[in-house]
C-alpha cells in the first residue's frame, strides 16, 4: 500500500517526534532563536504551533511577542532577552527589549 506522504515529509514529521518539535535547552522551552546579529529572530510561539521568521525591530516583531506575552509567556521572553543581551551586548537586545516594555509588551 504506497503512502501519500512524501520522504521528506515523513522524515520531518519523525524529526519532530523525536523533539517533542520545539527547541529546548536542558528541558526550558526557547522562544527566541537570534539571527544576523540580533537583526532577525525566529520567533516559537506555544499557543499556535507556528515558527515566525521576524526582522526585530518589525511591527510584527512586536505584535508576536505581544501575543505571547498575553498568553503569559512574558517574563520568560524577557529573561531571554536579558540573556541575549547579555551573551550578545553588540547585537542590541537590550535595545530590542527597551522597544518591547516601551510598546506595554510586558504589562498585564
Amino acid at each position: 500500500m504506497a503512502s501519500n506522504t512524501s520522504k521528506t515529509a515523513r522524515a520531518s514529521v519523525r524529526a519532530g517526534q523525536g523533539s517533542g518539535g520545539a527547541l529546548s535547552v536542558l528541558g526550558e522551552y526557547k522562544y527566541l532563536i537570534p539571527l544576523a546579529n540580533g537583526r532577525f529572530a525566529y520567533v516559537r510561539n506555544l499557543t499556535n504551533g507556528k515558527t515566525a521568521h521576524l526582522k526585530t525591530d518589525s511591527d510584527a516583531f512586536v505584535e508576536e511577542i505581544r501575543t505571547l506575552a498575553a498568553a503569559g509567556h512574558g517574563a520568560k521572553i524577557r529573561a531571554e532577552l536579558t540573556a541575549l543581551a547579555e551573551a550578545n551586548p553588540t547585537h542590541g537586545w537590550d535595545t530590542t527589549e527597551k522597544r518591547l516594555a516601551d510598546a506595554g509588551v510586558f504589562e498585564g
